[in-house]
Order: C-alpha cells, then structure tokens, then sequence
C-alpha cells in the first residue's frame, strides 16, 4: 500500500510532502486535535512507520499510534486517538487501550520518552495480533483478535507536533534496513520476539560477581536512539534477561523511609508525608526515599498543603547519604556532603549554591497540586522535572547510588509519591500541567434543548404586542433585543395569557451583551399586555406591578425589599429566571431553579408575566418543560418519590430516598446548592479536584444512593469517581481526590475499583470516564456486604465484596476532572451555575466600554481611498489596498473604548486592518483628502503613533513588540476590534471583546484612534459609544467614566468632595477581636499591647458599597511586615480569630505587602505599594465600588481594583502585624459626584445609580511633599550625600523638597512615570530608582522664569566632578561624563572610593587660573537627557563603591544631576552608545540626547544619587 496519510484529518492538522507529513498547527496553545489515519487500509504484516520530525515541551504526552476499524472518509474525528471507539487499539505511552479503556497497563517502550528522529510504527500479523516497532525493533504483541480491515492511527498528541511518514512495508525489508543504521558508531541490534521482557522481576536478586552495573553501557546507547527517559522495567536493546536481572538492586516500589525528621508523620503505606505542627515549624521535615533510584527512573511528587506563614518552600534532590545511618539535619541544606538539591530556582550542592538560576520555575511559587520529579540518567546526569516539564541537566556528574530526598520546608506541609501506572495520579499529573500551562479559555456549550409540545394548546408564551426595541421570535417563545449593542431598554415582553396559580414561568437567558450594566429583570402585572402602552422600562410603571431587578424587589416602581436573593446583574447567558403566584396570593422568584423565597404578598389573581431585557439582557426563551424544574418548597413532600427506572427500591419503602442530601461538610472547591441536593465545583475551568461531598446520613442496606450528571466541562482528563466510605463525614479530612483516602474507603476511578487509594480491580463493567451529561450513577451496599454500582439504573453487578457489615457507610462522590455538577434523583433540580465560573457566556471577557452615550464618528479628514457613510459611523475603501487611514473624529479619554465591527473583506489582498493610537491631530492636516496622509499606517511618521499591524506592535513603524495577541490578519466579517488608552498611560486592544493586555507604553494623554483599512479589509462600522458630555441627555447605565481632565500635566490635583452625601455610617471596630488587641476612643482606635500577631479586627458594621472606609497606623520598627488589610463576606460576631490574616480561609480578601489573597491563596501580584514599607502616618482605605470591586486607597490614591465579586454585606478586617502596633479610624462617608454637585440616590435615574456612580478625580499630595518620610532608601542616600562632604550651603534648608524615587515612595505618591515642563512642554521622565537633594538656587538666577518656562533634563556625572560643578552653579568643562573615568579600587577616608584622576583637588590659585583660561576657550558641549534611563548609564555616571558607616555594608554608588534647561539653547540629537534597544519606551534613541553649548543655559535643580 502506498505510504501515505489521508487527506481528511482532525482539526488542527495541515499535511504537506504529497500528504507524507503532518504537522499539528498551534502547537504551543493547542495539545490536541491532531489525529491522522494511514490513506488505505493495512495489509497484513505492513509496518505503518512514521518518524517524529518536531516536539515541544509545553505539554505532557507525546505521539500515540494504533489500529481502528473506522473508515477515515466518514470518521468524526475527536480530539485525541483515546476517543476512537468502534475497534480501535491505540498506544498510548506504555499502555494500550481498547476503545478507550485500558487492556495492557505496561508494554513496549514508553512512547511520551521518544526524540526527534526515532521511529515508530504500528503492524496487523497475519494471526490478528497487534504489534508495535520502535526504531525497526518489535515490541511483541499488544492485542490479538484484530478484524482484517484497519486503518493506522498516528495521534500528534502533547509534545508530539510534526511525524513523516517513512515506510508501510513488510518487517523483512525493514530489518535489512535497520541493520545499515547505526547510532553512536554502534549498529543497533533487534530483540528477538521470543526475548519479550518478563512479567514480573523477582524480589530479590543475587548481583553475582559485581555484575550491578554491567547494563550501563547498554543504557548509554539506548539513550542516543532516543530511550533518555526510559525506565530499567523493561530491558535494554541487546540484553538478556540475565543482564537485565543482574542490573537490578531491588524492584520494591518507590516509598518514603520509614526514618524521617523529627516533625515528619507519613501515611497512605508511606506515600505521603506531612510536617506536623506546620504553623509553629518550619524545618524538620527531611523525607528520603526507602531504596536508591534506579537509571533513568522517574522519583516525582505532588504537592498535596501549603501554608503561608513562612517564606521559603519545598526543597528536592539526591543524596548518597544512607537513611538508615543518616542523623537528619533540620533542612537538607546545612548536609556537606554528598547532596545535591533544588532550592527555589537554583541548585544547591553540599549546602553551597552551584547555579543561581536553573530554572524559569521557582519552587517556592508552586501550588498545591503540582507535581516535580527528578531523574538521575545512565549517563550521571540529573534533570528536574516541573508539572512533568524537563527543566535540563541540573547537575552533569552524580554518584551512582543516590537516594531521592524532600525537605517539607516553610511554606511546604505535605507531599504524596506520583506512580506513573496509577490511573488517577497520572490523570491528576495531566490535569495539573494542563492547569498550569494552558489559558483559561471558556468554550461555548450547546444550548439547552427544548421539547416542544405540539399538542399544548394553552401553553405560555409571549405577546406580540411588545417594547419598541424588542422582537418576538420562534413562534412566541423567544424575546430579543436586535440591536442590544445600541440600546439598553425599550426590551419589555409580556406573557400572551395570565398565569395560573402555582404556574411556574421560567426564562432562560439565550444570550447577553458586555455594553452595558444592569441586566434582565423579571415579575408580574396586572395590566392586559393587548392594551398597555409599554414603557421604557417596567420600573417605571407606577401601577399594578412587581418586578425583581439585581437582588431587590420593586412595587410600582418603589423599592419594597432591599437584599431579596440573588442578584440577577451577575447572571450569565444560560441561567434561567422564574416567577411563581401561589394560591395564597404570595409572590416567588427563581434563579436556577432555586426559590429565592416570598418577595409579596396579596398579589390578586390574573396577572401576566412580564420578561424586562434590560441592559446585557439580549434575548430569553421560555422554558416550559417543567420536568426540569424543583418543587416548590412546601409542595416537596407532597407525591411519590421518583424512582430510577430500573433501580432497586429502598428497603424502608418509597420515601425513605427523601432524606438523602449532601452534606454541609465538603471539600474546598465543592458548592451545596438546591436545599442540599445539588452540588458543584466552583472555578471548573481553572480547578479540577479539591470537591469532595458525601451524604449527610450513612446508607441502609439495601438503599440506592442514586445522583445524575447534570454539567460537564471538555478541559480535563478523568471525570466523576464514586463510591462508599464509612468514616463520617465529620472526621474526614476531605483531601484532594478521595483516592488519597488510605483507609475505610473504596471507590470507582473509571474503570478501575480501588480500596483504600490502591486497585483492587480493573475493568469493572462500567467506564465513569465515558458518561455524559444526564447520565445517572448509584450506589448500594447489599445485606451481604457486596457493593453494588448502577448505571442508568442498569445494575453493573457486584464491584467488590467483604464491606464490613457492622459499619455506616456514607455515599461519596468526587466531583473530579470534568464532572462539574450533580444532583440526587429523588428530588433532583436544574442546574446552578451561576454559583460557578460559567463556560457558556457569549464572550469570556468583560469588554470595559465607556458609559452609553452618543455613537463614536470618524473624523472628516481621512486617506484618499476612504468614502465615510451614516454620518462618519462607517468607512468604505472604494479603490487599492493602501490609502485607508481614518481617524477618531475627538480625542480619546482615559478607559474610553473606541471600537469597530468588520463589515466586509475583500480575499483578492493580503495584510489586514491596523489599529492604534496617535498625537497626530487630524484637523492639523490639510483639507483635501488626497494629501498629507501617507499610504499606510506603518509610515505615519508626522506625530508619535502606536499601532498594531498583524501581531506586532509599532511605534513610528519601528518594531516594539512581536507577537502580541491574535493576529488582525485572521479577522473576518463580524469580528470586532477596539483600542483604548488607560489610565496608566498604556495601549491596549481588544479583539472581540477581549482585553490582549498592554501593547504600548507611554502613551501620550491626547490622543486620537487610528485604524488603516489595508488589504483584505474594505469596510468598517463604529460600535461603541462616546462618554455623554451632558449627564441628563439619556439614561444609560454605566460602568466607567473618565476621570480626569485632558490637558492636565504635572499640576497639583484638587480634592474633590463633591458627591452625594448618603450619610455615611461611621466605622467602629467590633468588640469581637484578637486577644491582642486593646480599643478605646469609642472603638475607633485599635492597638496590638504585646507580641507581634493575634492583632485581628473587623468593623462592627458592614462596608457599604461606594464609601471608603480609612486607617491611619502608627509604626514600631522592633518588627518586621507590617499591616494586612481586607474584607471578610460573613458576620465577624461569632469568629474565630486566628493568630494572623492569611490563616483565613473562608469568604476572605486580604491586601498583603504588594499581593491580593483569597482565602489564603494569591491571587495577584504586584498590586499597588507594599503596605510592609508604609512608613507611620499613611492614610489606607478600602472601598468596594457598585461593581462588587474591592479597591485599595492610599493617601487617597486608588490603586485600582484589587478582587472582583466581593459579597454584600463584607466587612473590613485589619491585621495589626508586626510593625503596625495602631490603627486610628478616618472615615469619609461617600466618594464620587459630578462636577461637584451633591445629587442624592433619590434624584438619581436608575441608569445612574446601576452598577455604582461616578468616580472622582482623586487627591494626590502635591510632587514636592514625600510622605515616605522613614524610607530606608532615602536614609541610605542621605548618609552617603554625608560621606561626600558637599557645604550644607548648596542645598535648600526645606527637606520636604528631597524626594525619594524608589519604588516605594513613587507609588506612595502616586508618581505618572513622565511629565511635561516649559514652554512650549516637553517630556521628561522622572528618575525613578534615583533620590533628589533639592539644591539652593541662587536669588540672581531667574527662579520663576526658569521653574516653569524651562525644560528639565538629567546629566550622569562622576563623583569627583561634584563640588566642581556646584562651586560653578552650573555644567561646565569636566563634569561632562563623557570623559573616560576609572574607578578607583581603594576606600577614600570618608568610606568611599573615587576615580583617580579626581582624587586631589587643585589649590586655589591654579582653580583660578584653570577657571580664567576656560573662559578664554570655547564653551564645551555638555551632554543632557530627558531620562535617566540614559544619562544614569555607568559610562555616564560611574559607579564608587562607599561603606555605609551605619550597617557597614559595602555599596556601590552614582551621582548625576537634575538640570533645568532654557528652551533653545540645546540640539536634540542621537545617542551614541551604538545600541538598537530602546532605552526608554517614550522617547526615541534618534531624540534621546540633548547637547548644549550655551553658558548659563543650564541650572542645577538637584542632585540625585542611586545606590545599588
């Protein structure tokens, strides 16, 4: 047959080479969808080979290979080869499968250790049976019973990305080929069939003669055919079985010693192992392996607890130390010999570090649940393994019997030894490589189905008659708003007919918007939808009406109930809405099927349900298949239980089911829902364990514990596991998955029955992994101890024996992999998922618009090809492919989204849209259309303009960044695009919806949006909408607004109080506390009396949204770390205080040093300054916004949002710690307003009041005042300014005006990282890094003139130039740092060194005469920057080494100038370092250097100095 691959494929797949090659596209982002099939069936005893040509090491897995019956010309392909059913045999590492399920655990070579270049094929023999080749040497047979017509399978799976297909010939002619290969110099020799390797090796084997290495050489050469990772369980190519035997010390499973540290408590038959005491130790938890490591074996972990209290984390490596005879140190670091260890990124051995950075991971940023592993190789080498990622040869040459070692060290607890062969840990290594490698990408879910009924004759369904922006559809069940993106009301349908009592109408939301805030809002009315003349919106009607809008409750458009139930602002697209009238006149409300219980009362009877798609509401169908829904609370006992059909009735009789429920207590990541009978995993696409629940009684005999699969995710390997255990549920330490359980328990992991974490069976007649949404599972344990498991109420027959009869046993679930929700049959509900991250949401990114308003235009002035239509809301290139610049017709304002929609392509070009920003000003250009504009985007070099081309970024055409987002060359009619300056002066671009991240930097406060319709592009429309200037013009709900005004510079900002005064509630400390903790002043002043923890406090009353809620501390700098401040979402009456914040597990937000925890886990870094380095007297405040955004102020600077989806009510909690001995409540009761009058909820419109108000312009302390009066950094200059004996004289006598720029202090501040100055303004950059010395200015000099009509510049210096330059009150010959300087080796006598040709100075005389003489001479150029990105260089400023005379440290030193410079008197010109990076992202290497000539055109404004 030919040697060639068929031309259908998976997905992904592109063939090449007359169909011989195969590549997986997007190898980097994607790990699957890469099935290819041979073009014609295999004939008997055919080798179907391929070789690896390419893999990459993002993955775990490689190439798979194998045999189906399907016929690939009608195949539908899955995802991977694992998922071929219908015959199908497929390799898949060192295990076969069968349809899926494995029938061979440990055969052949371990495919996933296979290189570039090895061969491997797959062969049907003539008696059926399946044999597989690596590099021309057969494996033996892995299945027998083959039908005669196969197809080869080769799946480009994980690492695997490009194979070619060799050869599909008979194994004879491929022998006398293999036979000419050789590797290394040696030719390879074939195993012969009959040598198969053994099925089990003995116990204990007698080396004999020193024959215990006699394999090494062997192994050696197995590596160069690429067998580098393979283990010594199956023999090496050539060897014997005696050879292998003998090469063999022991074949005992790899455990932990049973001699451990001090503080090391192991379990689970010694796989696991824990520190005791975790929050009083941190050392003392050495493990060691209970035999030495074999060649090339795989010693892995996972990691199963961590706590963060201390710094430093788990520790890994090899010791030649026998454990038997080893005295444990308290960490593995303080060994001297014989050890070898990975610490955070580097390699320690012997205790010393060898490579400080090994690794782009650092072991003590891991989370629980990842894996690392070590390797010692044949070859001596040692190589870590990262979530199963080979991180490289740590160490060439190690010892020849090593020991593995773990040191449970700091934030490390606990770990558990990872078997490859074990199902569920090699399902749980995949899952947390995928989890750490792979981007959270939500996949749309098919939508719900519908049964329609075409008998119902009076079934519900919407009125035609209905809101002016509102259709109905699909025969009257569907309601939608067209054009949602336009307009956010004007969405009210109605019910066609009243409901009846007890009638349930129930919506599901088919699609939403991210435009707008507030969303769908659903109730009842008395008024006839035929004669009602529908308003904007049902709030606004005053009669006869009830209405559940966010989680409150309207009558006639007055608010009756405040905190009703769940708020439906934050339902997603697929979460189902419902309104019941019962019998007694009483109103309730569904979400998700769950009653969120009686919002009214005396509701009369005939009223019409009425659907408000308001806001993101786009469009609700009605769900009338009332199967889905609960029964109402107290109607749930009324009839039968119903039964699984076919499952065995309770022994107590129909009802006894009734009872069961889900217990309250479960694993971290589980949610109970539905009254107990629902449970979820919360965070299923970025969490795949942790969810845990068990019934809330044991079982009887008898009894069928029987739940269905009500959601699942297409992200995970593995799904649900299910099972019995009989420790109740309030002894049980709920781990992981529950197969880490070691005792009491038996469970089923898809095929496999386990009893207490080990296998007791495989092939149960049931595959967990392979059921689907709406399958059913149970449970029961029989009278005679048999349990039992049903699918689909279909008994599977007994799955194991001997549970103790005398024992309660609780029914287990764990909602693993891609199970995600459940629900119990007896009185099962819809599904909830409102509670957890949603995957069928239109989009998966918020797309951050400004508030609604007027439509976007383009401006008049455009390329020559462009014709503007609808009033400038679209552009149409009518010729060519260039010549299709548009701009904004008005600037853009900070976090104002300027977005357009793809209306037409034109395939006949290449290249595509570009998009960005520009300071270009389109009415500076000239009138006519055909002129002025260059032909693309890319060479717009008029003004700076930022742009994204394809996935590269550019400035002025020049080359910033590649590789940014998804590329606008594969956009397509519909897609959308959108540009935005934040506030942080950076460009980012949005692409249907979602945020890229930062393109830019430093980008100018005014600018315009630009977009070039280039190539295939030909036409685009505007979609987004322009900030309302008039506030009162339209009720829009908002969820931004710009907040500051253009044109503002490095003025002082003003404080703004303007805003609705609601009373603000004034924050007391609750009584409740930790025992540290002493409150006076009215409970406004909390103080920590003793030690340094135990500091907890919350306020008495709960944060209202909008108000900001202030501390001012007081420092004691005896301790280290300092404050800790957050939020909790439950009442502190009844807490518990730990002795500090991060111990707090539930419902908690904590803003600690420069991260964001929740409950206890980071979740973001590097958010605004390290609270640990506020110095005393810092003003800290929290806020949650209308948003549920929690941010940080600081000194009345918002720091931006630091967690999202904070409850209500939450309460602020602070964590007197450390340093922080005080804190002094400072409240203000509201933050926001317009224009600084007070407008009042009562007067707002509710658009205006949707999702939080305005933000105001916030205060800053002016730059001239450094609040970080204690900083350290500041201290250390200060010392070495000393060090350098410069008069008192030169510097200003007012210390308010030395500023500190380290990082610290600039956040503190507030600091923009570039300002303008003079006249015209001109761009600087302030010297973050560096510490200003405010230098006295002479009164002769022109102070004013020169403080604000002056440019300011920098100027690199040498320390010896110094007191020169100062005696001149200006730059002058000399101080120039271009002349060559040295610096000197020796200390000075005031602790410093200096660079020779200055270190003695001139008598006065000869300073004189030098001084008369330059000025005879021409004035010498002097170099400037704007930045001291440039002039800070060493070449300009040379470095001195200096002794602190306070911590007698040794530091390193440069001194340079800030210089205010008259305008005109310097060239702006390159610089001259011969570099092509930029040196600073705002100002181009062409304009980066100032050169002056001028006497007196420069003025010392302060000395900085930068200490390292």
């Amino acid at each position: 047959m030919a040697a060639e691959l068929h031309p259908r494929s998976g997905k992904l797949i592109g063939l090449s080479n007359s169909n011989r090659t195969a590549q997986r596209n997007q190898p980097v982002q994607e790990f699957n969808h890469g099935l290819v099939l041979s073009r014609e069936p295999l004939r008997d005893r055919d080798v179907f080979t391929v070789r690896i040509d390419k893999k990459v090491n993002s993955w775990s897995g490689s190439v798979e290979i194998g045999v189906t019956a399907l016929d690939p010309a009608c195949l539908d392909f899955p995802s991977s080869a694992t998922g071929l059913k219908g015959g199908s045999w497929i390799v898949s590492g060192c295990s076969v499968l069968r349809d899926g399920r494995s029938v061979l655990e440990e055969y052949g070579r371990d495919l996933d250790q296979l290189a570039e270049g090895d061969r491997v094929g797959i062969q049907r023999s003539a008696r059926g049976e399946l044999h597989l080749w690596v590099n021309g040497h057969d494996c033996g047979a892995a299945a027998s019973g083959l039908p005669t017509r196969l197809w080869a399978v080769v799946d480009l799976y994980g690492k695997c990305t490009q194979v070619t297909v060799v050869s599909c010939e008979p194994p004879s002619s491929m022998e006398r080929d293999t036979e000419r290969e050789t590797v290394d110099g040696h030719e390879e020799v074939m195993l012969p069939p009959t040598h198969n390797r053994p099925d089990k090796f003995p116990n204990n084997i007698d080396s004999g003669g020193g024959a215990v290495n006699s394999n090494s050489s062997n192994s050696d050469s197995g590596a160069g055919t690429g067998n580098t990772g393979s283990t010594n369980n199956s023999p090496a190519v050539g060897a014997g079985l005696g050879a292998v035997t003998s090469g063999m010390m022991t074949n005992d499973a790899l455990l932990f010693h049973e001699k451990c540290g001090t503080l090391i408590k192991l379990s689970n038959n010694n796989k696991t192992a824990e520190r005791r005491r975790p929050l009083d130790e941190f050392n003392n938890g050495v493990v060691m392996t209970n035999r030495p490591l074999r060649h090339n074996e795989m010693f892995e972990i996972r990691i199963d607890k961590l706590v963060d209290k201390w710094s430093g984390s788990i520790e890994i490596g090899v010791t030649t130390h026998n454990p038997n005879n080893l005295d444990y140190p308290a960490t593995m670091t303080n060994l001297r010999s014989g050890t070898i260890m990975m610490s955070g990124c580097g390699i320690l051995t012997n205790g010393k570090g060898t490579r400080r950075e090994y690794c782009e991971f650092s072991l003590d940023e891991l989370q629980e649940g990842d894996h690392i592993g070590l390797m010692h190789k044949a070859s001596g080498a040692l190589h870590f393994y990262i979530n199963g990622i080979d991180q490289g040869v740590a160490a060439a040459q190690t010892p020849p019997m090593v020991y593995g070692v773990v040191d449970l060290y700091g934030m490390a607890v606990k770990v558990t030894i990872v078997h490859n062969h074990n199902h569920s840990d090699r399902l749980r290594r995949n899952n947390a490589i995928m989890r750490a490698l792979s981007p959270d990408v939500g996949r749309p879910r098919p939508a719900l189905s519908l049964t329609s009924d075409p008998d119902a004759t009076d079934r519900l369904l919407f009125h035609s008659n209905c809101g002016q922006k509102a259709a109905i559809i699909s025969e009257g069940r569907t309601a939608l708003r067209p054009h949602a993106t336009d307009d956010f009301n004007h969405g009210v349908v109605l019910s066609g007919r009243p409901l009846r009592s007890n009638e349930v109408f129930q919506v599901r939301i088919d699609k939403m918007v991210d435009k707008w805030a507030g969303s769908i809002e659903i109730g009842v009315t008395t008024h006839n939808p035929a004669y009602l003349q529908l308003p904007s919106t049902m709030t606004n009607l005053r009669s006869g009406t009830w209405m559940m809008t966010g989680n409150g409750v309207m009558h006639n458009g007055t608010t009756i109930l405040d905190e009703y139930g769940h708020n439906l602002d934050r339902l997603k697209a697929g979460d189902t809405v419902g309104v019941v009238r019962k019998e007694d006149g009483s109103l309730h409300f569904f979400v998700n099927g769950v009653a969120q219980g009686p919002a009214a009362w005396n509701i009369p009877p005939s009223v019409y349900a009425v659907v408000d798609l308001y806001g993101q509401a786009a469009q609700a169908t009605i769900m009338d298949d009332m199967a889905d829904l609960p029964p109402l609370p107290e109607d749930s006992s009324e009839g039968p239980t119903v039964m699984s059909p076919g499952s065995p009735c309770s022994v107590a009789g129909g009802n006894s089911a009734n009872d069961l429920r889900f217990h309250q207590l479960h694993g971290t990541n589980a949610v109970i829902t539905n009254g107990g009978r629902t449970a979820l995993r919360q965070n299923c696409r970025s969490e795949f364990n942790d969810a845990i629940v068990i019934s809330n009684r044991c079982l009887r005999d008898g009894e069928l514990f029987e739940i269905v699969i009500q959601k699942m995710v297409d992200r995970w390997s593995g799904s649900i596991e299910a099972g019995v255990t009989s420790i109740r549920p309030e002894e049980l330490e709920f781990p992981n998955t529950m197969t880490d359980i070691d005792y009491d328990t038996w469970m089923l992991s898809g095929t496999a029955i386990m009893q207490d974490g080990n296998t007791m069976r495989n092939n149960y007649g049931c595959d967990l992994d392979s059921l689907t949404t709406g399958s059913r599972i149970g449970m029961m344990r029989s009278a005679t101890g048999d349990l039992h498991y049903y699918i689909n109420g279909v008994d599977q027959g007994v799955a194991c024996t001997g549970l103790p009869p005398d024992k309660e046993v609780y029914a287990v679930i764990d909602l693993y992999g891609q199970c995600v929700q459940v629900s119990i049959t007896s009185s099962s509900g819809p599904l909830d998922n409102s509670l957890c991250t949603s995957n069928i949401t239109e989009k998966s990114f918020p797309i951050h618009s400004p508030v609604a308003g007027v439509a976007h235009r383009l401006h008049s002035k455009h390329g020559k090809n462009v014709v503007l239509l609808g009033e400038g809301c679209q552009a149409v290139r009518v010729g060519g492919y260039a010549h299709g610049i548009v701009f904004s017709a008005k600037e853009l304002k900070t976090d104002e989204l300027f977005e357009v929609k793809i209306d037409e392509v034109d395939n006949q070009w290449s290249g595509s849209l570009h998009m960005g920003l520009t300071s270009l000003a389109p009415p500076e250009l000239p009138s006519c259309p055909m002129s002025g504009l260059s032909p693309s985007l890319t060479q717009l070099r008029a003004k700076v303009t930022w742009l994204l081309a394809g996935s590269e970024v550019r400035r002025n055409g020049v080359l910033q960044r590649q590789n940014y987002g998804a590329s606008l060359d594969r956009l397509m009619v519909g897609n959308r695009v959108g540009v935005k300056r934040c506030s942080d002066d950076t460009m980012h671009i949005l692409i249907d919806g979602e945020d890229m991240g930062t393109a830019a930097t430093a980008v100018a406060k005014n600018v315009y949006a630009v977009l070039d319709l280039y190539g295939r592009v030909t036409a685009v429309s505007i979609v987004s909408s322009s900030v309302l200037e008039d506030a009162e013009s339209i009720k829009a709900p908002s969820l931004s607004s710009d907040s500051c005004s253009d044109g503002e510079e490095e003025s002082t900002p003003v404080r703004h109080t303007g805003g609705c005064n609601r009373g603000g509630i004034v924050m007391a400390f609750l009584e409740n506390h930790g025992k540290n903790i002493q409150l006076s002043n009215q409970n406004l002043t909390a103080a920590r009396v003793s030690s340094y923890n135990q500091g907890l406090l919350v306020t008495a009353q709960p944060l209202p949204r909008q108000q900001l809620f202030q501390v001012i501390d007081r420092l004691n700098p005896s301790w280290t770390s300092s404050l800790s401040l957050g939020v909790i979402g439950h009442s502190p009456d009844r807490l518990n205080f730990p002795s500090t914040a991060c111990c707090l597990k539930r419902s908690a937000w904590l803003l600690q040093r420069d991260s964001v925890f929740h409950n206890s886990l980071k979740i973001c870094e590097n958010y605004g300054p390290n609270l640990d380095t506020c110095p005393e007297g810092t003003v800290l405040g929290l806020l949650v916004d209308g948003n549920s955004c929690l941010h940080l102020h600081v000194n009345g600077m918002d720091q931006g949002v630091a967690a999202q989806d904070i409850p209500n009510p939450c309460y602020p909690l602070i964590d007197l710690y450390g340093q922080c001995e005080q804190v002094l409540t400072d409240n203000v009761p509201t933050v926001g307003g317009e224009s600084g009058e007070a407008r009042c909820q009562g007067d707002m419109e509710k658009a205006d009041m949707v999702d939080g108000i305005k933000e105001s312009v916030c205060w800053t302390p002016p730059p001239e005042v450094n609040p970080n009066k204690t900083c350290e950094y500041q201290a250390l200059c200060s010392r070495f300014k000393d060090l350098l004996t410069l008069p008192d004289g030169y510097f200003n006598e007012d210390a308010k005006y030395n500023l500190c720029y380290c990082e610290s202090c600039h956040k503190l501040r507030g600091d923009e990282a570039y300002y303008k100055r003079g006249e015209p303004p001109r761009d600087y950059a302030l010297p973050f890094g560096w510490c200003r010395f405010a230098l006295r200015i002479k009164p002769h000099c022109e102070v004013s003139s020169a403080f604000k009509k002056w440019h300011i510049a920098y100027h690199g210096t040498s320390v010896g130039a110094l007191r020169r330059t100062l005696d001149h009150a200006q730059l002058l010959s000399g101080t120039s740092s271009i002349f060559s300087v040295s610096p000197a080796k020796m200390e000075g006598p005031n602790g410093y060194s200096e660079p020779e040709e200055n270190s003695n100075s001139l008598p006065d005389r000869d300073r004189e005469r030098d001084r008369d003489r330059e000025r005879d001479r021409e004035v010498p150029r002097v170099q400037l920057s704007p930045t001291m990105r440039y002039s800070g260089l060493e070449m300009f400023a040379p470095k001195v080494q200096f002794r602190d005379p306070r911590s007698h440290c040794c530091h390193q030193a440069q001194v340079g100038f800030q210089v205010c410079v008259r305008p005109g008197s310097y060239k702006v010109g390159p610089q001259n370092l011969g570099t092509s990076e930029p040196l600073d992202p705002r100002f181009s290497n062409t304009e980066i250097e100032w050169i002056t000539k001028e006497q007196g055109g420069t003025l010392l404004y302060g000395l900085l100095i930068r200490v390292e």
